[in-house]
């Protein structure tokens, strides 16, 4: 691993050290050991977050948040960011730390142009609180609904993915190229995402149709081409879990 990679890698570690196990983060930490540079820039951006923690301590929650913010996304029938009926004050600092933690990543990995950061950024994401454009059961809707956005939605789906029921979507961004996000519903509550992308958008795509697997965070990951599209598939279990749904 090279002081770039690590760099990345290091970036979207979450401040609280739930990742500290992952095995990508502990060859970053001892590349942090050899690298004077890449040190001292680990040391800065850790005392950032910890500012950034302790203003996000110093918030205080308005009353009635929740429902203040339920009764807004009712008026404007949008899907808000959580998932799950569960809401809390903790909740709601967490959101705003996420939207300060992807200005910086943004600002600070804009040159990082490369499959691997792709796949970090859009995989390490949806494992923290994050929107969905529409939620729906229906892989026919959710089809369409990227089709009338004009992203990508001329997406080929496995026989494997197409017995599953979706979840939901969203119309995401990679330097500036349309992302598609499917999410689809693998039962007892463990959902599979599903990016996909231009192949022309990347510089080092990966193969065509020979998946790849790759461990990001705590989500498994199969990437492959196909079409003139590049397909990145993630969930929880292990390279065998991932490969029933290919």
């Amino acid at each position: 691993m090279d002081s770039r990679r690590a760099r990345e890698i290091l970036l979207l570690n979450p401040p609280d050290g739930s990742e500290a196990n992952d095995p990508e983060f502990k060859e970053a930490l001892d590349q942090v050991k050899t690298d004077p540079e890449l040190r001292r820039w680990f040391e800065a951006h850790r005392a950032r977050q910890s500012e950034i923690r302790a203003q996000l301590k110093r918030i205080r929650v308005p009353e009635n948040l929740k429902q203040r913010i339920l009764d807004e996304a009712g008026k404007r029938e949008v899907v808000v960011w959580w998932r799950r009926p569960a809401f809390s004050a903790w909740a709601a600092a967490a959101a705003i730390a996420l939207l300060v933690g992807i200005v910086f990543f943004q600002s600070a990995t804009g040159k990082e142009n490369t499959f691997a950061a792709y796949r970090n950024r859009v995989v390490r994401n949806v494992q923290r609180p994050y929107a969905m454009d529409m939620m729906t059961n229906n892989l026919s809707e959710i089809r369409q609904y990227l089709a009338t956005k004009q992203w990508p939605a001329d997406y080929v789906l496995g026989k494997p993915m197409e017995t599953l029921a979706g979840v939901g979507c969203a119309a995401l961004r990679w330097r500036n190229n349309k992302v598609s996000l499917v999410c689809l519903n693998a039962g007892r509550q463990n959902d599979l995402f599903l990016f996909i992308i231009d192949r022309s958008a990347l510089p080092d795509p990966p193969r065509m149709n020979q998946p790849k697997f790759a461990r990001v965070g705590k989500l498994m990951s199969a990437s492959w081409s196909q079409d003139g599209k590049t397909y990145i598939l993630a969930g929880t279990g292990d390279e065998e879990f991932i490969r029933r749904f290919l």
